[in-house]
């Protein structure tokens, strides 16, 4: 080893303070500090790539948005009843008892309170039908009542038709009083008069039917009366066999007892007790509760029929028993009855849901006295529910107040706290329930304490609380029927309750879309613009008023046209305008849904897309797609893209023969859209390059005649030269506004000097090709190329009119009317979708060939054949190798341009198998054109069934892609917004145990003193082509490698077992460049940087079978002339969230992965390229970089200059630096670098006279270097099989060659090493499969 010292190069002495400042000498002398580092420890709290959006990128289910159908079904009533007749028949025969009936003595006699032997024995019928008659209208008062007392068989008949005739559809009730004759016969017939009444005629139950038909209710309140409800039972039974006409499908029946039970004649109760309870339910409650209260001593029973107040009114004692009884009777029905049960008879009609109410007290009463009432349909018992004690203790409180209330009648009333305390019990239930639980009893009674002022905001914000729990809570209180409660709420104008109102209607809105026609039916949507216009209210509860107009025009043309005349647009859009780029008082998710709600309002609406332009909506729209959170980018997309076909009508052909419509705001406009669009086709995020795929395909499907001639004239490849660039690709400098190319495409996608080589055309193409070659003065040969593409040329001066008068005469784009674009732009959306069709992301790659299909060039994939033998082990999932495989994105099958019989998805057919015993192949994509499209010079379009002619045209829209960024984000509103997630204690219980293990084992390893690191047992990957990256997992015993073909294995390296191996994608092997653990303190996340610049982030990667992709992009945006690899280099900085990505290129690429956006583009001032880049861990902003030439430089985004050294550490030979890296500790100026000479330096830039330290490693053969982050040691690896480990004095602590002692495990030449991060092992890749591993103690499982 030789040691020697050096003088450094900086820059300039005034930068050196932006990392290092004025410390004292002996902080700056790295001999004398190198041993020591300090005993801080930075852990980043930075957690990145763990939104909604990053769950399923490349999930093939597509989110459906609210529903309409399904689950919400259940709740909604279809077929809402109205009762419009009431016929009552009494048979009593006053003073003349039946034959069957022996009564006691004293016995009941009251017969609807009034007691009939106390007047004349006609005169009390009649004052008993007319009480009756009156008893009902209470609860119902708009139905015809038609009596008949002590009726004949054609009385009752003439009744009964009547009713019938007059209510068609309508239900009618049909009551029986059979108090004066016989019971019923077993055949379950009941009795009449005749004219005389000196006999007894049976009316059978069938006839009855008849008469009445459905939908009907029944009320028989008789001894035996079950004998009535068996003899209807059997009737239905036999109707359903079809022998009657008659069916009980929707027939109600209520009896007073079983078919062997008489009537209660205990005098305590009325003689009609169960008529009593159906009609009037409060006072035959308190009636029969006063024996048993505690007051019944002191109770008159005559003040309860001086009760004060009416039934109605909630703020009297009368109206506040009526309102607890509902709220009670309706809380048993909805815990005891089946949901549909519950439906249909306590929501579907008014006086069936209050006859059913009151049957349930019915029940109570009649069951204390040895009576059963039944029912059709059955209900379960309920007389002992335990809400009929809250029932008595509202009861009790409220009798106590009587005899006060009716002796002054200026006294206040007392209201119960029944309420108060109801409501108490269901915030209890809220803070320990959950959807595995039983639902709330409570649900019920909330939705009655809607009603009243002095609880309606504790009752809407414990709501709100509610269905926050999940889409099932929705369910279940629509289920209870809150809809209509909201509903009216919305007529309101009070201040305080409209937060919480927009709240509930968003969680009612992301479960079911079918509400938005009651909203516009009621003029709802006026409550929701006021509010979203309310620059008062909290942005993200405006956010929230967006979603539900968003809702409400989505797919609904009057809600559409509701809004627009409400003025939603121009409120939407003065929002927007107002809203300030990267303004940390606009809530992203306001903007985000003012987006899709603008998009919703004019999508497939044409007038309202006029206005939108009118207003300058693309203007507007333009600088959100700068906006740091994708999904607001990706909203504005969606947005731009429902704009995009304006200038087209549906109604039309934009291929026939036609002028187009030249407006002076659409063509414009359009240009404007495409100009914005294709300046985020790159952009960071699958979310918004998704959105972008689908406005392309918009785009081009109405564009396809001028597109397919430009994509054709580009794909193909000129005798003998090499395809340039077209002329749109020129980087504009006369202020055009075009895009510069370097904006929106990455190396990775596909160039012409990618492309050309590899497509074929099949036929001639008399538009573009003369002579079998490329006019001179097309596109192709004459146009500037683009500065940063594969064959930059900055000599070429042809300006793109000049091009595009070139073209047009030599008829490359001969069309027989004007073009709405001009051909610069349409050769960038030409360029935009093959990128597009490149990108990393399968599913945005499927979907950029799926709209080059629109254009007629379908592409053909050929997978190379690797062979299986041991490169694949037991049990690891393997990928069918592919020879040939033809993905096809056509459409439709070919049959003449009408639509097919069968559709196949594009792009991708099932994969095959290739059987031929050919050698390893290099993967290659190649674009064809169709010959019988290519040469269809009238129609232009890139399939003869995706032309848009007449009503085919209307079809085929189906056929594009949808966007998914509406759908995707109305998941949002469907979680929890309230409450955490209920494993976010867990998680940061998990943190906090890896921090303390990452702060233990880090004070080990600054204080640590390493002599030796010895070898411990190595692990064949099984690699074919050997050990490209590595990577050795935190907290966990495993190891990550990657070989050149990107295959990715994850080991357990102390068990020795595979835990999981996958690609890291599908497309030609361009090999790993760097394996990065994101969030390695959390849920670690696997970074891949691929030689060509893309990048893809993979979550559950240890996971055998599940791994998922998170994100993927090119982090790569151009590159220098005449390279045609990136030979990219990747670096992640957890601290700030940022990745920094270089290569052959003149700029070094920031991206940072939590706004998944290109935020800085730092020129590397140097001619050569980039061949090594490390960031540092410990000061955010702050990376180095070495390049190919042996220098370094030192960079610092914080800084203004941005760099803030440069040096050229390895000056006696030109040789690429192989590594770089920060010292160990949290200085950021002390750099240890290694070139491929085989010197490491290790300077310090802080001073312009300060020196380097020097270790020779092996001259020549440098592949690696990895530096610890915390202990003083680095490693490099030779190509001459040999590993070396130094500490920060430049002491060798070991080195291990292949065969160095005997039994010693075989080491090849290495190509990658890499240091745990918190403990002293290292882990080497070699180029033989090998890993070897070093350690300064023996490893013990963590």
């Amino acid at each position: 080893m030789a040691v020697s010292n050096h003088l450094g190069e900086c820059s300039s002495p005034e930068e050196l303070d932006l990392v290092g400042g004025t410390g004292d000498a002996n902080s700056r002398n790295s001999g004398s500090s190198c041993a020591t580092s300090t005993t801080m420890a930075y852990l980043p709290q930075t957690v990145v790539l763990c939104d909604l959006r990053h769950q399923a990128l490349e999930d093939e289910c597509v989110p459906s948005g609210p529903s309409d159908n399904g689950l919400v079904s259940k709740w909604r009533i279809r077929d809402r009843m109205r009762t419009g007749a009431v016929a009552i028949v009494l048979c009593l025969n006053i003073s003349v008892d039946p034959p069957d009936v022996i009564k006691i003595s004293p016995c009941a006699r009251m017969e609807c309170w009034i007691d009939p032997f106390s007047m004349a024995p006609q005169k009390a019928l009649e004052a008993i039908g007319k009480t009756l008659n009156s008893q009902y209208e209470r609860w119902l008062s708009k139905a015809r009542y038609r009596t008949q007392l002590d009726p004949t068989v054609e009385e009752v008949k003439k009744l009964c038709t009547s009713s019938r005739k007059s209510n068609k559809s309508e239900r009618v009730l049909f009551h029986y009083n059979g108090h004066g004759v016989p019971k019923p016969t077993s055949n379950g017939e009941i009795w009449l008069f005749n004219k005389t009444y000196t006999q007894y005629v049976p009316l059978p139950i069938s006839d009855l039917d008849s008469w009445l038909k459905t939908p009907s209710i029944y009320v028989f309140d008789c001894s035996a009366a079950g004998l009535i409800v068996n003899a209807f039972i059997e009737l239905e039974d036999w109707s359903g066999s079809g022998s009657l006409g008659s069916s009980m499908r929707d027939c109600i029946l209520l009896a007073a007892c079983e078919a062997h039970e008489t009537l209660p004649q205990n005098a305590e109760f009325p003689a009609d007790v169960f008529t009593s309870c159906l009609t009037t339910p409060i006072k035959m409650a308190l009636r029969w509760f006063c024996t048993r209260s505690l007051h019944s001593e002191s109770l008159d029973y005559s003040l309860i029929d001086r009760i004060p107040g009416r039934q109605n009114d909630r703020k009297t004692l009368l109206g506040e028993l009526n309102w607890i009884f509902t709220a009670v009777t309706d809380t048993i029905a909805w815990n005891v009855l089946p949901r549909e049960l519950f439906q249909r008879l306590f929501r579907q009609d008014l006086l069936v849901a209050s006859l059913f109410r009151n049957f349930l007290l019915a029940e109570r009463i009649m069951r204390s006295a040895n009576c059963s009432p039944i029912s059709y349909p059955v209900l379960p018992l309920t007389h002992q529910h335990h809400m009929w004690d809250a029932w008595d203790m509202a009861a009790e409180i409220c009798l106590s107040q009587l005899p006060f209330l009716v002796e002054d009648p200026n006294a206040t009333f007392q209201p119960s706290s029944f309420f108060t305390e109801q409501l108490t019990a269901f915030e209890v239930w809220l803070d320990h329930g959950s959807e595995h639980k039983k639902p709330p009893e409570q649900l019920p009674i909330v939705l009655q304490v809607l009603l009243s002022q002095c609880h309606r905001f504790r009752a809407l914000v414990l709501l709100g609380k509610f269905l926050d729990m999940g889409p099932w809570a929705v369910d279940l209180a629509l289920s209870v029927g809150i809809f209509p409660y909201v509903l009216k709420l919305l007529q309101t104008t009070t201040p305080e309750l409209q937060q919480i109102l927009v709240f509930i209607w968003t969680k009612i809105l992301a479960l079911d879309k079918s509400c938005q026609v009651d909203l516009v039916k009621d003029g709802g949507q006026t409550y929701f613009i006021r509010f979203l216009d309310n620059v008062e209210a909290y942005q993200e509860q405006r956010a929230m008023a967006a979603f539900v107009l968003a809702v409400i025009v989505d797919g609904h043309r009057r809600g559409q046209e509701a809004c627009i005349e409400a003025g939603l647009l121009h409120v939407c859009l003065k929002h927007l305008r107002s809203s300030k780029p990267n303004d940390i008082q606009t809530e992203p998710l306001f903007l985000h849904w003012l987006c899709l709600c603008l998009g919703k309002l004019w999508e497939d609406f044409t007038e309202a897309k006029l206005i939108g332009l009118k207003a300058d909506a693309p203007a507007i729209y333009a600088p959100l797609l700068s906006q740091p959170q994708p999904e607001v980018r990706a909203s504005a997309v969606f947005a731009l893209g429902t704009l995009l076909d304006v200038e087209f009508d549906s109604s039309r052909d934009p291929a026939g023969d036609e002028e187009y419509d030249d407006d002076d705001e659409k063509v414009p406009a359009g240009i404007s859209i495409i100009k914005s669009l294709l300046s985020v086709v790159s952009d960071g995020s699958p979310l918004v390059r998704e959105e972008v795929a689908v406005a392309l395909a918009q785009f081009a499907f109405h564009h396809k005649k001028h597109l397919k001639p430009i994509a054709a004239a580009y794909c193909k490849p000129q005798s003998g030269s090499v395809l340039t660039s077209l002329p749109s690709l020129a980087n504009k400098g006369t202020g055009t506004g075009y895009i510069a190319p370097t904006q929106y495409m990455p190396h990775g996608s596909m160039g012409p000097s990618q492309i050309g080589p590899l497509l074929r055309i099949s036929g001639d193409n008399p538009l573009a090709i003369r002579d079998g070659r490329v006019s001179t003065s097309s596109p192709l040969s004459n146009s500037r190329r683009m500065h940063g593409s594969p064959l930059s040329d900055d000599s070429s001066q042809h300006s793109d009119s000049s091009v595009l008068n070139d073209c047009m005469s030599n008829g490359i784009v001969d069309h027989t009317r004007p073009k709405p674009l001009d051909n610069a732009l349409y050769s960038q959306c030409v360029l935009a979708m093959l990128t597009l069709a490149r990108d990393p992301s399968p599913r945005i790659a499927r979907l950029g060939q799926r709209v080059l299909s629109i254009i007629g060039i379908e592409q053909v994939l050929t997978k190379p054949v690797w062979p299986t033998n041991s490169s694949v082990q037991p049990g690891e999932p393997t990928t069918p190798s592919l020879a040939g495989l033809a993905r096809s994105s056509s459409w439709f099958d070919m049959n003449g341009g009408n639509l097919p019989l069968t559709f196949r998805t594009p792009p991708v057919s099932p994969p095959r198998p290739s059987y031929l015993p050919l050698p390893r192949m290099r993967r290659v994509l190649s674009l064809e054109l169709r010959p019988h499209l290519m040469n269809s010079h009238d129609s232009g379009l890139a399939d003869p069934l995706l032309g848009s002619g007449g009503a085919s045209g209307v079809r085929e829209r189906c056929f594009l892609p949808k966007s998914t960024i509406y759908n995707w984000s109305c998941g949002h509103f469907s979680k929890p917004l309230l409450t955490p997630a209920d494993d976010s204690e867990e998680i940061m219980a998990r943190r906090a145990k890896r921090e303390k293990y990452a702060l233990d084992q880090i004070t080990k390893c600054q204080h640590s003193t390493v002599k030796k690191l010895r070898q411990i047992p190595s692990w064949d990957t099984k690699f074919e082509t050997g050990t490209k990256a590595i990577l050795l997992q935190p907290f966990f015993p495993v190891v990550i490698a990657a070989d050149e073909t990107e295959r990715i294995r994850i080991w357990n390296y102390e068990e020795n077992t595979l835990l999981n191996s996958f690609d890291n994608h599908d497309y030609p092997r361009k090999g790993i460049s760097k394996l990065c653990l994101l969030n390695e303190l959390d849920d670690s996340l696997l970074l891949v940087g691929s030689c060509d610049g893309n990048v893809r982030i993979w979550k559950d990667f240890s996971l055998r079978g599940k791994q998922k992709l998170v994100t993927a992009f090119s982090s790569i945006q151009g590159h220098r002339p005449g390279v045609r690899s990136v030979n990219a280099v990747v670096d992640w900085q957890q601290q700030s969230g940022y990745l920094y990505a270089s290569g052959e290129t003149s700029s070094i690429m920031i991206w940072d992965l939590e706004k998944e956006q290109l935020v800085n583009s730092i020129p590397s001032s140097s001619e050569y390229s980039i061949s090594a880049l490390s960031a540092s861990q410990a000061h955010g902003g702050q990376f180095v970089a070495g390049f190919v030439d042996g220098s370094v430089r030192l960079f610092d985004i914080r800084a203004p200059e941005r760099i803030v050294c440069s040096a050229r550490p390895h000056a006696s030979s030109i040789e690429r630096v192989v590594g770089i890296g920060f010292q160990p500790g949290l200085d950021p100026a002390k750099i240890v670098s290694a070139s491929q000479a085989g010197d490491i330096q290790i300077l310090d830039v802080r001073r312009q006279k300060n020196t380097y330290l020097t270790i020779d490693g092996q001259r020549g053969s440098l592949t690696s270097l990895a530096i610890h982050r915390h202990a003083p040691v680095i490693a490099c690896g030779s190509a001459k099989q040999l590993i070396e480990i130094f500490n920060l004095k430049g002491e060798r602590l070991s080195s291990t060659r292949s065969f160095s002692a005997f039994m010693t495990p075989k080491i090849g030449p290495v190509s990658c090493v890499t240091f745990d991060p918190y403990q002293v092992l290292l882990a080497a890749g070699a180029t033989d499969a090998g890993v070897s591993f070093f350690t300064a103690e023996p490893t013990t499982a963590r």
